[in-house]
């Protein structure tokens, strides 16, 4: 049968690295004293659609339910999350879970994550605990080709807090911004606002590389409270990561949130050889707002497809094929388990001995059964 398109089958090592990326995730959080939490698969579309949560409903998958209300395939964890965690007791402050979201918009439709939040916490302590917990993770998958991002939602909303834009304006410039469009970036500060802020948001879109360019950018915004405060911020989650042996950290000064409810720091990771975002994440605590709650929210969720694909499986372990028949194969079920850590499988008829590293046959001799090799 043919599948719809973005569904597929999936065989062998991938569904193997995968297994092993969740459960090294698993031990990583549990020793970090996270709580697992899981949220239902099917959600009403106004969880996600609503104004701060700020989801396309274009983009997920849906149907009506029997009572004519939209219902649809998760779309996103950190908002189910939020939604569960409301009733929830404000003593555990730190919650992971693991699972797959549904998409239209994205290649597969179906993407695995695996992902912390982190609630009722001291800014820079929830996000050192996330930023950290990813570091701790990928090195237990031992994926040490990788660098990590920083960016942080307020200095694009305190530029632009100075022009006199609509909110459609508001999201043209936004879009410019993180598609690093120079030239529309500066069209449509300049034509709703002044010269200064334009130049300013412009020469943003470049402004990305090691921690030199917050220092820059200190000098630079060294009368502006809130810009300095930002870059102080961020100068410190980046120290944070260095002194402990992150070797690549980046800022993206002109970074912009490509989720609605970010609403501080946000984060990246990305495997340096191909360029794939391995994690995001970042701060929302306005999403709580819908609940008519005020609370610190922080977390980021790991591409575990992208995990796999990073992971190296070795299985030194070795390959025994029994052949056996019929009859004897109980006797070759109980020669199995005299074999430690073997991959052991039972066969009447061996076509392929390749594949095995050692390959014995059950023979029945004088009314017994005997193993030979061959």
């Amino acid at each position: 049968m043919f599948l719809p398109a973005g569904s597929q089958d999936e065989i062998g090592k991938r569904l193997i690295s995968r297994s092993k990326a969740y459960e090294i995730f698993g031990n990583v959080t549990a020793n970090r004293n996270y709580k697992q939490i899981s949220t239902p698969v099917v959600e009403y579309a106004t969880t996600f659609t609503n104004q701060y949560a700020g989801m396309e409903l274009q983009n997920m998958l849906k149907w009506f339910n029997r009572d004519g209300e939209i219902e649809v395939l998760r779309p996103d964890w950190t908002t189910a999350i939020a939604r569960a965690l409301v009733n929830q007791h404000p003593s555990q402050l730190k919650w992971s879970y693991q699972g797959s979201v549904f998409r239209s918009d994205k290649a597969g439709m179906e993407s695995r994550q695996a992902g912390v939040e982190i609630v009722h916490t001291s800014s820079f302590l929830g996000e050192s605990e996330c930023l950290l917990t990813a570091v701790n993770y990928l090195d237990e998958l031992e994926i040490n080709d990788y660098l990590i991002e920083l960016g942080h939602t307020g200095i694009f909303d305190e530029l632009t807090s100075h022009l006199n834009l609509t909110d459609s304006e508001l999201e043209k410039l936004r879009e410019a911004m993180h598609d690093k469009r120079r030239d529309e970036v500066y069209q449509i500060a300049i034509t709703n606002g002044h010269e200064e802020v334009a130049n300013e948001l412009t020469q943003l879109v470049d402004a990305f590389g090691s921690i030199d360019v917050i220092e820059k950018y200190e000098d630079l915004w060294r009368d502006q409270e809130i810009l300095l405060g930002i870059l102080k911020h961020m100068k410190q989650l980046a120290v944070l990561l260095q002194e402990l042996g992150v070797p690549d950290v980046l800022v993206d000064l002109g970074r912009v949130k490509n989720l609605p409810y970010y609403c501080g720091i946000m984060f990246r990771g990305f495997i340096r050889s191909n360029g794939n975002t391995c994690f995001s994440g970042g701060r929302y605590d306005k999403l709580y707002e819908q609940f008519d709650e005020s609370i610190s929210a922080v977390g980021l969720a790991f591409d575990v497809d992208v995990l796999a694909d990073n992971l190296i499986i070795e299985n030194d372990r070795q390959k025994i094929c029994i052949v056996a028949s019929e009859q004897s194969h109980a006797f070759a079920e109980k020669l199995r388990t005299s074999f430690d850590n073997a991959i052991v499988d039972i066969q009447y008829n061996l076509t392929d001995e390749d594949r095995f590293d050692k390959v014995l046959e059950v023979i029945e001799e004088h009314n017994e059964y005997k193993v030979v090799e061959r």
